[in-house]
């Protein structure tokens, strides 16, 4: 499915009606679209399903759609409150992925015209409610692709800013190279009619609230955050992929970064990040050939601190000890000696 988890199609869409599919949640890690680094995080698979099984439930209650049926234990479909241990699998429905064409090294997304529902949305819906130290908000400004008056802002953006309302960005999703969209033009390649659109920002607000309340309890900001969606058969939205989770979300505790951030922090100061960013201006499509070398490894010590990070969230965050691990806040204060 992807360089983060795996996909086993238990029955595979069709046209008319989805499908069903195993989500399995694996230790790997993905930062700036490389796909599979060099390490695992142990345990980082069981953490995040047991915390995207958390908000979808939460979402059942809210009388939200997702394809969300619950998590897998021993092959059986169970809710996460009836799971005995740590679960890394998740139960979900099918929808059918859609791939732009690509011709003369452009991505033409003609179909999505004609498609009626059953298929995910090639968007991915970003809300920002800071902006933290290491936001693409502040490389897109720099390079003249955003403005402040887009943003809504009277002048320039410090970082740690807090934005109310809320920013809801979007971007590509099925590309090589994800790449941030102007809302019209989402609406066009997705074939998104306006009353569409306002409801894919009604629903990622209302996301970006109960996710920001659920963890406030746990004394974390809510920074910023990533949804994905789908239309069911009768072109009806639903929320599809994880959410709320420390991969697909941005945390901080007392101004340390509690998401995979963390690792992008200290990939942004290795030689490997530098030639990705310059790999990527060159060619957006062929940049990984461009780069000429693999990733470094992370510290163990800061690999087993990332590990405690993912559980001790799981933990605190549906109130019961799935892993044996300090408390979240004992953990941050390692996590902030490495990207101090």
């Amino acid at each position: 499915m992807g360089s983060v988890k795996d996909l086993e199609v238990v029955k595979a869409p069709s046209d008319r009606e989805p499908g069903e599919g195993r989500f399995r949640f694996s230790d790997r890690y993905s930062v700036f679209d490389w796909g599979k680094m060099p390490d695992d995080i142990a345990h980082k698979g069981a953490a995040i399903c047991i915390a995207t099984a958390y908000f979808f439930e939460r979402l059942a209650e809210e009388g939200i759609p997702s394809h969300y049926l619950g998590v897998v234990e021993d092959g059986r479909v169970v809710r996460l409150s009836e799971a005995r241990g740590p679960v890394r699998e998740l139960a979900c429905r099918l929808f059918r992925v859609v791939r732009p064409s690509r011709r003369n090294g452009e991505y033409d997304y003609g179909i999505f015209a004609g498609l009626s529902g059953n298929f995910l949305i090639p968007l991915e819906v970003i809300y920002r409610n800071s902006l933290p130290p290491g936001s693409s908000v502040f490389r897109r400004l720099a390079s003249g692709a955003l403005t402040h008056e887009d943003l809504g802002l009277a002048g320039p953006p410090e970082p740690g800013m807090r934005l109310d309302p809320p920013m809801l960005d979007v971007s590509t999703k099925l590309e090589e190279t994800d790449r941030y969209l102007s809302w019209e033009e989402a609406q066009r390649i997705a074939g998104l009619s306006e009353e569409e659109v306002s409801a894919l920002k009604e629903r990622t607000r209302f996301l970006d609230r109960l996710i920001t309340e659920e963890t406030r309890r746990l004394g974390l900001d809510h920074e910023d955050g990533k949804v994905e969606y789908a239309f069911d058969e009768g072109r009806r939205l639903v929320l599809v992929d994880a959410l709320g989770t420390l991969d697909e979300c941005r945390f901080t505790y007392r101004g340390i970064p509690v998401s995979k951030e963390v690792a992008r922090i200290f990939y942004r100061r290795t030689e490997w990040y530098r030639r990705v960013e310059e790999a990527k201006q060159e060619d957006r499509v062929h940049w990984k050939e461009r780069v000429g070398m693999e990733p470094p490894p992370l510290p163990r010590e800061f690999a087993q601190a990332i590990s405690e990070m993912y559980m001790a969230y799981a933990n605190e965050l549906t109130g019961r000890e799935w892993f044996r691990v300090r408390p979240l806040s004992e953990v941050l204060r390692v996590i902030g000696e490495f990207v101090g």
